[in-house]
């Protein structure tokens, strides 16, 4: 496995060692030994998402205010331009986002830890991602924050109007958001 740090010091961009020949591939999606000694990082995680979005599906920002989730994602089948936003309002990173494309052929990961804003747009026809979490689905704390903030400025590789949920629309601005401290 390696380790990517990236702009903002506490996301890191995970590279699985992979095993392929003419028949295919293998590789460890999570190791927990190797994930603490690689990342330093000691969570557990409780929860296994899976979710399939078609072409310019955008989702999020999202995040949980209370019971706050680490996220580690990967793109099982296309490709995704993945989002974290740094909502920690008492770090020097705060407001500032970090993007990776995820994708089944280049089988990275993404780590987003707790204290962050997430979202991804479908770059492929679909997509499918995975993601573990740090702690449980709680949708009376989800919170979302406006994938178009003018303050955050994320440069999405948009092709048009992005598909979005009734609630990615109504959104809140940024600097209206419910952040961390």
């Amino acid at each position: 496995m390696n380790v990517i740090p990236t702009v903002i010091p506490d996301v890191l961009i995970i590279e699985p060692q992979v095993f392929g020949d003419e028949r295919g591939f293998f590789f460890e999606s999570y190791n927990r030994r190797s994930f603490e000694e690689m990342t330093g990082i000691k969570t557990p995680f409780v929860q296994d998402n899976h979710s399939r979005s078609c072409k310019n599906v955008l989702r999020g920002l999202h995040y949980q205010i209370r019971q706050p989730q680490g996220k580690l994602v990967r793109a099982i089948a296309g490709e995704v331009f993945d989002v974290a936003v740094d909502i920690r309002r008492s770090m020097p990173t705060f407001g500032r986002w970090i993007c990776e494309r995820l994708s089944a052929d280049n089988k990275r990961m993404l780590w987003v830890p707790p204290g962050f804003a997430h979202g991804f747009l479908v770059l492929s026809e679909y997509a499918e991602i995975q993601y573990k979490t740090t702690d449980y689905y709680a949708p009376e704390h989800e919170r979302s924050i406006l994938w178009n903030d003018p303050d955050l400025n994320i440069l999405w590789p948009l092709q048009g109007q992005p598909i979005l949920a009734e609630k990615d629309m109504k959104g809140s601005l940024f600097k209206e958001a419910e952040v961390f401290e």
